[in-house]
């Protein structure tokens, strides 16, 4: 059975390094975010477009579960989304009451050019670390990456 810990039970040397950790990683998430191809696109609108090029092609409601937001709330943000010409509705084959929603080009276009740029900005940065520092990072990011998936 897995526990959770309150902040009342960590130790106190616990709790600095997940405050520090916190802390690192939202100032790291903001430095990366800012690094967008579309200046006026929201975290929001930019995580929809992310999702549908990783994971394809959704209705509204999976994307609603998808991003743990309301119908309504996504709804607004895929209207806005497609009004931009970043993402299309199209009826579903199988389901004609079912409406897909899917990248266009430009939404493609626009998740490839932020990918890069946000991977170009974390290179300049990371390139003057020594290589104990890198594979200090790579280890992190594992570390990380098991911790996200708990």
């Amino acid at each position: 059975m897995t526990t959770s810990t309150t902040p009342s039970d960590a130790s106190p040397d616990l709790a600095h390094a997940a405050s520090d950790l916190r802390m690192a990683t939202f100032r790291l998430a903001r430095r990366l975010r800012a690094q967008q191809a579309v200046d006026t696109m929201s975290d929001g609108q930019y995580a929809v477009l992310a999702a549908l090029k990783v994971h394809g092609p959704h209705t509204l409601s999976e994307l609603a579960d998808r991003e743990r937001v309301t119908a309504p709330s996504m709804n607004r943000t895929v209207n806005c989304l497609e009004e931009g010409g970043y993402l299309s509705r199209t009826p579903d084959e199988a389901d004609r009451r079912k409406v897909n929603i899917a990248l266009t080009d430009l939404g493609q276009a626009t998740v490839d050019e932020t990918t890069r740029r946000r991977d170009a900005w974390l290179e300049a940065a990371l390139a003057d670390l020594s290589p104990d520092q890198l594979a200090t990072l790579a280890a992190a990011a594992d570390l990380m990456r098991e911790v996200a998936s708990s």
